[in-house]
């Protein structure tokens, strides 16, 4: 009797424990691979499934979320230069379809294994690539550089199961001695173009004070011509309008009965006149007592008789 319920009591426990083990529970983001006897049976989506105790076994969890792995290496480039990469690997498992879980949860022996495969062949690509450019274009092919490698692991880790969604180069450094003739090279290239660049406008201003020069010298000259041509005309006005006035007197004179030598006399009292009235500090020293002023009269006389002879001689 006792041997009875101490039966009872095992079933009954094995069936409680059965019950139990029949449901499973999948977190989100995760699929579960279900194997019979080591081989494999099924997968299971997040939430509550149910499973055939003691024959269904739960092989592992395969997370479909994205991860991310750091990566410290050393390339080596065309002319023999060593460029120290930092990058940071985004990936996740390429879908949630059943050969392509499958593949994630038997296509390596463990996570380890894949993560030493899928960093290996990335420092791969990259060193490649690398070893095909020269130290001075590796600082701007980052871009590129994320390119090929995803153009050449893209077929390899949809394989295994995987894509990679990003590569990013976080840091790109030569050994010191490289930084510091490049800084070396960068400094004098700079002072280079420094030195162009003032000799450039140093040009530029000469140019421009060149030209400024002879504008204004050209200028100048212009209205040195303009001045000229005035001063000429305004001369000849002059004379012309004293040629009108002188014979204008002439002719009043004549009319009147007088002597000639009246308009002469008159020109010899007003020059004197103009020179008292704007002199500038200059001295003349003029005759004044009658005998030089009929002297001079005479003078002007002959003068003007002459210029009246030599007149009528052209005009015959």
């Amino acid at each position: 009797m006792e041997n009875l319920e101490v039966v009872i009591i095992v079933v009954f426990v094995l069936g409680i424990i059965t019950l139990f083990s029949l449901f499973v529970t999948i977190k989100q983001g995760s699929i579960g691979v279900i194997t019979v006897f080591g081989k494999f049976r099924r997968i299971l989506r997040p939430g509550l499934n149910i499973r055939i105790p003691l024959i269904e076994n739960i092989h592992s969890r395969v997370s479909i979320q994205n991860q991310s792995v750091e990566l410290s290496f050393q390339a080596t480039t065309l002319d023999q230069a060593n460029v120290n990469f930092k990058a940071m690997l985004l990936f996740s498992v390429l879908d949630q379809n059943e050969e392509t879980i499958k593949n994630v949860a038997f296509k390596f022996v463990d996570e380890e294994s894949f993560m030493t495969a899928l960093t290996r062949t990335i420092e791969g690509s990259i060193r490649s690539f690398v070893a095909t450019k020269k130290q001075s274009e590796v600082l701007s092919l980052r871009t590129e550089i994320v390119q090929e490698v995803k153009k050449q692991l893209d077929q390899t880790l949809e394989g295994w199961g995987y894509h990679l969604i990003d590569l990013q180069l976080n840091d790109i450094a030569f050994d010191e001695t490289i930084m510091k003739s490049m800084a070396k090279v960068v400094a004098s290239n700079n002072l280079r173009a420094a030195a162009e660049n003032e000799g450039q406008a140093l040009l530029i201003t000469k140019t421009k004070g060149a030209e400024a020069e002879g504008n204004a010298i050209k200028i100048a000259a212009e209205a040195e011509k303009v001045a000229s041509q005035l001063r000429g005309q305004g001369v000849a006005l002059f004379r012309e309008e004293v040629a009108k006035g002188m014979s204008q007197a002439a002719k009043e004179i004549q009319h009147a009965n007088l002597d000639a030598s009246f308009i002469l006399f008159s020109m010899w009292t007003e020059s004197i006149r103009h020179f008292a009235e704007h002199g500038k500090g200059n001295t003349i020293f003029l005759d004044g007592s009658a005998e030089n002023m009929q002297r001079t009269l005479q003078q002007l006389i002959s003068v003007s008789k002459g210029s009246t002879l030599h007149t009528n001689k052209e005009d015959k």
